[in-house]
Order: C-alpha cells, then sequence, then structure tokens
C-alpha cells in the first residue's frame, strides 16, 4: 500500500464525540420545532399532521391517528356528560333513601325485597319526571303556552348564568380564575339600574344606554383587580373575593341613599326602571323570556369568535398557557391579564343587565342571587368553551327552574339540586374519577398503542447523551 493509499484512522472517542455533537443539534432542532407548533397546542388540540410529521424522530414516522369512536372514548366532552349523569344517579339514590315510602318499604326488605325497589325507583324516577315537566316541556299543560312555559322559564334562567359563565370562562382561557363574578353582576346591574330610571331616553336609545351602563360596570370593577394583577402580582382569587364583599355591602349602601331608593320606602329597592329601558319579552307578555337571551346568545358568538378568530384571542390563550414563553414571543402579559378581566367583567355586567332589565326590573341587594358563584360551576361543566359554557347554562337553568315544580308536585327538597350541582363540580374536577367509574380509556391511549414501541434512534441517543 502506497502512502497516498493509507488513511489516518480517527480514534474510537474522537467519533463518539462528533456524533454526540451532531445529534445534540438535531436534538436542539426538534426541541424549537417543537416550541415553535407550542400555540398550536396551547388549547388543548393536538398538533396538525404536519407539524407531528416534523417532530417524530427520524425514521418513525408520524403516530397514526385513532378512530372516530376511540377519539369520543377519550374526549373531554364525554367526560363532562357522564358527570353529569353520575351525579343524576347519585342524586336519585339520596332521593329514594330519604323518601318515607321507601324507609316503609324497607322494614320488610328481605320478605319482599321489590317492594322497597319499586318504592325507590317511583320516588326518584317521579322527582326527575316533574322535573323534566318544570323545566323542558309540560306534557299535560293543554294549552301550547302551558306546554312550552316551563322551556321558556329554563331559558330566562340560564341568561344570566350564560354571561357571567362566559366570563368566567374567558378569564380561565386567559390563565385567571376569576370567581368575581358575583361582585361584577352587582356592579354591573348598579350601572345598568341608575341609567334606567333616572335618564329619560327614546326607546331603542335608552335600553342600548343601559346595556352598555352594564358592562361598563363590570369592566371596571373586575379591570381593577387585572390591573392589581399585573402591576403588583396580587393573586387574582384573593383580589376577586374581597371585591365580592365591597360589592355587595357597596350596592347596600347605594339603596339606603336617595339617589338610588325608591321614594318613599324605607326598603332597600330602586325606583321601577323606564319602560323604554327594558327588555322587550321576546315570545309575547304570557311568557318571562325577553330579548335578553338573544343579547347572550350573541356574546356567546363573539366569545367564540375572539379566543377562535382573533389575534387577542391568540395572545389571550398564548398568556393563559405559559406566560413566559408568551412574554419572550413579545406578548404583554400584563395588558392581557387587564383586557382579559376586563372583557370578563362587561360580560358579567351583561348579566346583572339582564336581571335588572328583564327579569326583576328594579335594582335590590339580592338581584345577582347566587348566579356568580353558579356561573363558575357553568365555566367549568362548559370546559371554558363559549358553547360548552352555553350548553352548561341552559343545563343549570333547567336545574332552577325545575327544581320549584319537582318540590310542589312530589314533595323533594329543591336543595337536592345544589347535591346534583356539586356532585358535578366534583366529578368535573376529577376526571381519572370518572374514567375509572366508567371503564374509559385514558386520552392518547389507542394513538400510543398503534404507534408501538419506540426503537432508538441515533437523533434520541445523542439527545439523551
Amino acid at each position: 500500500m502506497t502512502p497516498q493509499e493509507e488513511k489516518p484512522e480517527i480514534p474510537a472517542h474522537g467519533r463518539g464525540e462528533n456524533l454526540t455533537r451532531g445529534n445534540a443539534k438535531d436534538a436542539a432542532r426538534q426541541d424549537e420545532v417543537r416550541l415553535e407548533n407550542a400555540a398550536e397546542t396551547a388549547d388543548g388540540e393536538l398538533p396538525p399532521p404536519a407539524a407531528a410529521a416534523t417532530t417524530a424522530a427520524p425514521g418513525t414516522g408520524p403516530a397514526p391517528e385513532a378512530p372516530l369512536l376511540q377519539r369520543i372514548m377519550t374526549g373531554n366532552a364525554l367526560v363532562a356528560v357522564l358527570s353529569v349523569v353520575l351525579s343524576l344517579i347519585l342524586g336519585g339514590l339520596l332521593i329514594a333513601v330519604t323518601d318515607p315510602e321507601v324507609a316503609r318499604a324497607s322494614s320488610y326488605f328481605f320478605s319482599r325485597p321489590q317492594d322497597t325497589l319499586g318504592a325507590a325507583w317511583s320516588a326518584a324516577s317521579s322527582a326527575y319526571i316533574a322535573l323534566f315537566q318544570g323545566s323542558v316541556i309540560n306534557v299535560g299543560g293543554g294549552s301550547f303556552t302551558r306546554v312550552i312555559y316551563p322551556l321558556t322559564q329554563t331559558l330566562t334562567v340560564a341568561t344570566p348564568l350564560i354571561c357571567a359563565g362566559l366570563g368566567v370562562a374567558l378569564a380561565f382561557r386567559a390563565g385567571l380564575f376569576n370567581i368575581g363574578a358575583q361582585g361584577q353582576i352587582l356592579i354591573g346591574a348598579t350601572f345598568a339600574a341608575w341609567v334606567g330610571f333616572t335618564l329619560h331616553l327614546p326607546a331603542g336609545l335608552h335600553l342600548l344606554l343601559v346595556i352598555l351602563a352594564g358592562m361598563v360596570g363590570g369592566a371596571i370593577w373586575a379591570g381593577l383587580v387585572g390591573v392589581l394583577k399585573a402591576r403588583t402580582g396580587a393573586h387574582e382569587v384573593i383580589l376577586t373575593i374581597m371585591f365580592n364583599y365591597i360589592a355587595t355591602n357597596l350596592v347596600l349602601y347605594f339603596l339606603s341613599t336617595p339617589a338610588f331608593q325608591r321614594p318613599g320606602s324605607t326598603n332597600p329597592i330602586s325606583p321601577q326602571l323606564d319602560a323604554t329601558a327594558i327588555y322587550p319579552p321576546l315570545l309575547g307578555s304570557a311568557f318571562r323570556l325577553h330579548w335578553g337571551f338573544v343579547v347572550a346568545v350573541v356574546a356567546t358568538v363573539f366569545v367564540w369568535w375572539l379566543l377562535n378568530r382573533s389575534t387577542v384571542g391568540f395572545e389571550l390563550r398564548a398568556v393563559g398557557a405559559n406566560p413566559s414563553a408568551a412574554r419572550t414571543a413579545g406578548v404583554s402579559v400584563s395588558k392581557g391579564y387587564i383586557l382579559a378581566m376586563a372583557i370578563a367583567g362587561a360580560l358579567a355586567g351583561l348579566a346583572g343587565v339582564a336581571q335588572v332589565s328583564g327579569t326583576e326590573k328594579v335594582l335590590t341587594s339580592g338581584v345577582a342571587a347566587s348566579f356568580g358563584f353558579d356561573a363558575i360551576t357553568v365555566a367549568l361543566l362548559g370546559r371554558s368553551s363559549p358553547w360548552g359554557t352555553f350548553a352548561a347554562g341552559i343545563l343549570f337553568g333547567a336545574f332552577r327552574a325545575g327544581g320549584v315544580t319537582m318540590q310542589a308536585s312530589t314533595g323533594t327538597s329543591i336543595d337536592i339540586v345544589l347535591v346534583v350541582q356539586s356532585l358535578i363540580v366534583l366529578f368535573i374536577a376529577a376526571p381519572p374519577l370518572i374514567r375509572a367509574v366508567f371503564r374509559l380509556p385514558a386520552p392518547g391511549a389507542a394513538r400510543t398503542a398503534k404507534a408501538g414501541p419506540t426503537t432508538p434512534t441515533p437523533a434520541s441517543t445523542g439527545a439523551a447523551a
């Protein structure tokens, strides 16, 4: 062999170092690609096939997509539905256990168990049938008005729940736990009521100003929380709790002043709103349903567009997913907090407008009832999505509207509705429990199984090194 044909031998440790450095660069490049796709997966969705193929290890390819049935079985929507079903089942058991007829039949359970089981089924089914007839359709109502009246009652009660729930859900998507919807409803209702009984304007214009005033009041009250969160780092949970108490006592004080108290009355109640400041009936004077429900639908469409089709919504979701990454990408986290809370407060203010301008037509200290706290449950059940929150608001409106009929018809306490709502919150907060009870596969289980074992590649080996 001539000297020209001789090749210098590379030491073994030198080859290992070169491979490790090259593979480390490949791994770093893959991490950069994953960071670029992080914004697309911020709201819990899987990256598109192209992105998945880009981030896959060399030689492996993208994992096959799970079948449609498997994706349904592992989805969040099914968990929410099963949470409601399981809560109703447990509520029915509670109704049966506390029913006097069941208690009487259980005294001779071992001799005639069918009597106890039949009495339990009769107690639970009759209560839920009365709940359905009081919230959806009264089959034996006779006239058409009486048949659909329960449904209109459900939509009327659901209107403030939907508006306030949208505010809570929007804040959730921005990474903020807004539990101050109760105070925001009160302040929004106060602003709207003052414009409604103080100003005397033509129809249309007056109602529009009432709506704007309610939204401005709620936006200011929640925006203050956003400012304090952004400027001082104070936790929004503590702030919103304190603001709820402040709003409650502030409204009580206002209703004791001549500016808000009804003339000639010592009760904490405001004057009646002008007829031009009240939501017109949606289906006629025979029903309580008003145009505030249409406003709630429009608000749902707006929040959906804001979160999924606008730059502002993308920035809010990015802040909620990872504030540090959003700040690195040039998004103002402080501005996102303030804007998210202001919009959430404006939506809760719409709930206050629905109460003073649609249902109550006056301002009282109890005008918000417990809508602000129920809105948290509505947003959780709706998985912080606009249309999920809309559906959850209607469901809870049905519980509220049908609970009265259930108590009047069967004697079942209306508190059972609160028990069912609380169980829903419990199960929504613990998805693994629902998956264990109904034997549902874990999210991504089918995709992992079909992908098979991953073969180590040079890139993965280098990254590990």
